[in-house]
This record gives structure tokens, sequence and C-alpha cells, in this order.
């Protein structure tokens, strides 16, 4: 029993170590290699070119399983190689796709070229002079996406002039590609960095940056000087970040405590070395559902052949887009729709969000509504379908039903008892006037 126990439990740690290894795996990565070449005689504007790339990923220094691998033969040899990750940030799952998978990660390398930033938060980190020979190398900016929009990665990659040995130096990523949130929640645009400890650009400091584009407009949200660890300017009110985990975990993450419409659009998470510089986007769009109202409520009571006239109002949904329309549920059970009715223009409010309504002209004869039914409004919105009803009644239909005819029959009962009632009172007091008269005469 022991020795079974034992070669259990070595299974399992077996299986185990196997699945990380293969979860570890790091992929090889075909990218793009663009470039700028010289403009046209008498051009303004630059062109590039664009070849295909091969990246071998390793996160252990000491690994060289691409060395000995053949490149695809459309694949210049001197446009293929190996890159040390360290921080594994280059391994992540959604870079790797499957074998025979037709989507693949996006994936650009670009020449970079250090230079000191001009930026008030930025410019400290380039006060004392560097080695020159450490910023003398090729150097690399690489954008990657990876699969469904799990992962934007940028990262700057240094090598020796001359070599394909490339190193990691600052990698800034989100997994937070896209981000819904309702009105007045709290937000977490997520954005993280890593900066190589044995780089000498990673003692002088760094500094963060959270920029806003939307529509062509754009705007500082907030600035971090992480060499003296404040904040160097914000333009957001309610915009901060997890300041610890900044300086412990390099979380960069923007927190928005209220979100607003105003928030929707295109956020840039920016990362600044001594030098050195890598950014990623994240979209943010606020997505509110409509409330609906409809009036009058309740609806007055119908007779066949008169027209109706009810109002529904949608309001304080964003974004824009909304869809209006009218159905109608009868005694039956079933639902057939109405139409749109009359809708009117967008309408915005103070807080950003809009609204909308419709008219709806119920034509008790045309429509065919028969002795009534439940009049609904339905509002299709990215933020999901609401719908608001209200019954309609229509009285004094051509065919009573049964209901109705016993009600009717209990109106004549009543009315029957009510008639002999008062005719026995009237013949009783006669009879005892009479009998007075009688009496006097005798």
């Amino acid at each position: 029993m022991t020795d079974f126990s034992t070669i259990y439990k070595l299974s399992l740690v077996a299986a185990f170590c196997f699945t990380q290894a293969c979860s570890s795996s790091c992929p090889v990565l075909e990218c793009w290699f663009v470039q700028e070449k010289a403009g046209r005689r008498g051009g303004l504007t630059t062109a590039t070119s664009q070849e295909k790339s091969l990246l071998y990923i390793r996160a252990d220094a000491h690994s060289h399983s691409g060395d000995s691998q053949q490149a695809p033969s459309d694949i210049n040899p001197d446009r293929v190689y190996f890159v040390h990750d360290p921080a594994a940030t280059l391994c992540h799952r959604s870079l790797n796709a499957p074998e025979g998978s037709i989507e693949k990660p996006h994936c650009e390398i670009n020449p970079f070229f250090p230079h000191p930033s001009s930026l008030k938060w930025v410019a400290p980190l380039t006060d004392s002079a560097l080695s020159p020979t450490y910023l003398q190398a090729d150097w690399f900016s690489t954008a990657f996406q990876g699969l469904n929009g799990q992962l934007v990665l940028s990262s700057i990659m240094r090598a020796p002039t001359a070599t394909k040995e490339h190193n990691v130096i600052l990698s800034v990523t989100s997994k937070t590609v896209s981000v819904q949130s309702r009105l007045g929640e709290p937000v977490l645009l997520d954005c993280g960095f890593w900066a190589d400890p044995s780089s000498p650009l990673s003692n002088s400091g760094f500094a963060v940056e959270w920029r806003y584009q939307f529509r062509g407009d754009g705007r500082l949200v907030l600035a971090y000087d992480g060499r003296t660890d404040r904040l160097a300017d914000t333009q957001e009110e309610g915009a901060t970040l997890d300041f610890e985990g900044l300086h412990k975990k390099g979380n960069a993450s923007l927190i928005l405590q209220e979100a607003k419409v105003r928030h929707t659009g295109m956020y840039i998470c920016t990362v600044y070395l001594p030098y050195l510089v890598a950014q990623v986007a994240v979209e943010l769009e606020i997505v509110e559902p409509p409330s609906l109202s409809i009036h009058p409520s309740p609806l007055p009571l119908v007779v066949p052949g008169q027209t109706l006239t009810v109002h529904c109002e949608a309001s304080g949904f964003a974004p824009l887009s909304l869809d209006l329309s009218w159905e109608f549920k009868g005694a039956d059970g079933k639902s057939r729709p109405l139409g749109t009715g009359s809708v009117t223009g967008h309408r915005q409010a103070w807080d950003g969000t809009y609204s909308q309504s419709t008219r709806l002209e119920l034509d008790t004869t045309a429509l065919d509504l028969g002795r009534g039914g439940e009049v609904t409004c339905v509002a299709v919105h990215l933020g999901g379908t609401r719908r608001a009803s209200v019954t309609l009644n229509i009285i004094g239909f051509s065919t009573p039903s049964i209901e109705d005819s016993m009600a009717m029959v209990g109106v004549a009962l009543v009315l029957y008892g009510l008639i002999k009632f008062i005719s026995w009172t009237f013949i009783g007091s006669g009879s005892e006037e009479a009998d007075k008269q009688d009496k006097k005469i005798n």
C-alpha cells in the first residue's frame, strides 16, 4: 500500500510538471519587420517596407531550442531573431496559436532609437549621463496583439550591434483590451510593466502616463513621476493609481472611481525608462441601458372604432444607438408587432446620456385588437433589451364573452330585485292607508 501511494504521488508530481512545462512553453512568433525607406524625390511622405521575420522566444537564458531549427524558405535568415525574455511576458498563451489554426496573433517589429524625453515628468530620468556603450546597440520595438483580444503588449529589445540575440529591456502589457462599464461604477483599466533589473536604465527610475483620445479629442488623464514618487500632473477628477502595486509589481493600471459617459474612448498607457518608451492602448465604452415609461398609464377605456394615442419614452441610455418598437399581446396569448410608431430624434441630457420617444396611434378597428390586451414598448440597446407594458381594455365589443354575459345577467337580477322591493314597499303603504280610511268612516 505504501509503494502504491508513493507511485501515485510521483505520478501527480510528474503530471503537474508536464502541465507546467506545456503551459509555460514559449511560442515561435511570425512578425512583420516594418521600417521606413527614403521618401520619394520631391515627396513629403515616407514609404515603408515590410518583411516577414521570425522570433524564437525563450525565458531561460541558457535555452537555445531555436538555434538548430530551419527557418521557412520565405523568411530571410537575416530576419530571424532569438529573443530572451526573463519575465516570460512573450510566452503568454494568447500568443501561442493552436497548431493548424488560421488565426494568428498580430506581431510587428520596428527599429527603435533611444532618445531623451522633453516631458517634465520624464526629463529628470536622463539628467545623469549614461554609458554610451550600453546605448550603442541595435534597438527594436515590438507590438503584439494576442488571440481573441486577450492581450496587447509592447516591448523594447536590445541586441549587441550586428547580432540577433535580443534581450527584452522593457515590456508594457494590458489584459483588458476592451472594457465595458455601467454608469457610476468604478472602472479598472489594466496596464502592467516589467523592466530588466540588470539593465543600467532601470536604476534611474521610471514614469507613467495615461492619455485619453476620442474622435480627434485628446487630453492628459494623469502623469506619475516614479523617481520622486509623486503625481506630476492630473487632469481627470477621480482618476488614480495603485501606487504601492506600481512600485512593487509594476501595476500601472488606471482606476476611475465613477464611470461617466464622457469617459468613453481610447486610453493609452505609456511607461518611460531613461531613453526608452513603450505603450499600449485600452478601449473603454460606457454602456447604460434605457429606462422606459409609457403615457398615459393606465390606459383609458376604449370603445370599438376609437383611436388612442400612446407615448413611450426611453431615457438615460448610452451609447446613442437605440431601436424602439411596439408589440401587442391579445387575449389568446399571441404577440404580434405593431411597428415602430412615430420615433422622435435623440436628445442629450446634462450627464451625456440620451433620450428618445415614440408615439403609436392605436386604431381599434383597423388594427383588429379584439377585446384588448397588452401593449408593450420594446427598446433594443447595446446594454440589453428593455420592455414596458400597459393593459388596453375595449368595452362594448359586438360579441360579448361568457364573463360579460354573466355580468349582464347579474345586473339584471339586481335590477329586478330592486324593482320588486320598491313595488312591495309602495303596495304595503297603500294598503295601510286604505285600512285607516275605512276605520274613520265606520
